[in-house]
């Protein structure tokens, strides 16, 4: 409520702190930016409009911004701090030395001047995108990474950069970041690590018509990332074709015993077109191996079979030659026995020692001459 006074003076009194400013108009006209201290305006009729800013928020937004500017431009430039950005231009605004605002392209920015000081670093965009690591870090720290394309690589990887679809340069391992300004960033990131790559359960016939599913498995390391990623879409994707159509051609112009038999890898001429073929696109492509070779459930019964009958007949075979040996070797010791006397009545001791060891009385009628003797007479009777 007005003091008496203020009525008889046609006076107001307007008291602005030192963390405030104001800006007063009389009848809708700016008229001045008020300062901490004691006004006295004139306010006849209620005529008087005072607005009022806390320092704490440093940024002038107000209505009457252009009219201040263009009404009292010396008074405007005083009190305040203008930020303007061009059309590829990016402004890093710090006060008091931390940082503030990011200011995008085409954009301003008016701040109280008393509420800096303030420090204003213009960075153009048109050049490069990139974004220096210690200013990265921060604008992180203030929490305004909102401007930011943050990528990070890691060892053992590097990034591709296209800017606008188009490749610009390799990164290496760390954390990149790129303004976000209206152009289109991205980083592929391509592993330069030596990878092993399976093509699993691939269906084939072989010579002999026969259906089997085989294992494949191949290394491999990307050495030309900008080939491998610019030449092909996957080139992941372009080796496991290639090791498809190798192996295809390999086991296609074998029989399933010459499959099972060699234990097949893929033929030396397959082999180096699938290298040569990968060379193309920026891959190293090393070992090249069938892991496993599948049959259907039939054909693996009847293979069974056939395994079953061969063992037997080795064990027959086996068995035979055992009896054939044994049969010759007894053959040796009765010739040797007929032509040597002693060593028959050797044997014969040999017998009776064995037989004597089973019972418990053995006798022995007109002696141990020519017990074994019998014995022949009684074979070749």
């Amino acid at each position: 409520m007005k003091t008496i006074l203020e009525k008889l003076l046609g006076r107001q009194r307007v008291l602005v702190k030192e963390n405030e400013r104001a800006v007063a108009l009389y009848k809708g006209e700016i008229q001045a930016v008020l300062m901490p201290g004691e006004h006295w305006l004139a306010n006849r009729r209620g005529n008087l409009e005072i607005s009022r800013h806390d320092l704490k928020n440093p940024e002038f937004v107000s209505a009457y911004e252009k009219a201040l500017f263009d009404k009292l431009p010396d008074v405007a430039a005083r009190h305040f701090t203008v930020v303007r950005t061009g059309r590829t231009d990016i402004a890093v605004i710090e006060r008091d030395g931390a940082l503030h605002a990011v200011l995008i392209p085409d954009r301003k920015l008016v701040l109280w001047t008393d509420a800096g000081p303030w420090k204003v670093t213009s960075v153009d965009t048109a050049a490069d995108l990139a974004v220096d690591r210690a200013l990265m870090r921060r604008i992180g720290q203030a929490r305004k990474t909102e401007h930011l394309f943050l990528h990070p690589v890691v060892d053992g990887q590097v990034g591709l950069l296209f800017v606008d679809g188009v490749y610009t340069r390799t990164l290496a391992a760390g954390v990149h970041a790129f303004w976000n300004v209206g152009r289109m960033v991205q980083v592929k990131v391509v592993d330069l690590k030596r990878q092993s790559l399976d093509v699993a359960g691939q269906e084939m016939l072989t010579k002999d018509r026969v259906t089997i599913r085989v294992n494949i498995a191949a290394e491999y390391r990307v050495v030309d990332p900008v080939t491998a990623v610019s030449t092909v879409k996957d080139f992941s994707e372009a080796l496991y074709r290639a090791l498809q159509y190798a192996f295809r051609k390999t086991l296609g112009a074998l029989t399933l015993d010459q499959i099972l038999d060699k234990k097949v890898t893929v033929d030396e001429e397959a082999a180096a077109k699938v290298r040569g073929d990968m060379a193309a696109i920026g891959l190293e492509v090393s070992d090249i191996a069938l892991k496993d070779v599948i049959l259907p459930g039939e054909m693996r019964e009847i293979l069974n079979q056939v395994v079953s009958a061969e063992k037997q007949a080795e064990a027959n075979i086996i068995r035979r030659r055992e009896e054939t040996n044994a049969t010759r070797s007894l053959l040796n010791t009765a010739r040797v026995m007929a032509e040597n006397p002693v060593m028959l009545r050797l044997k014969e001791l040999e017998a009776l020692e064995a037989i004597a060891g089973k019972v418990e009385r053995l006798t022995v009628h007109n002696g141990t001459g020519g017990l074994l003797n019998d014995l022949v007479k009684l074979r070749e009777s």
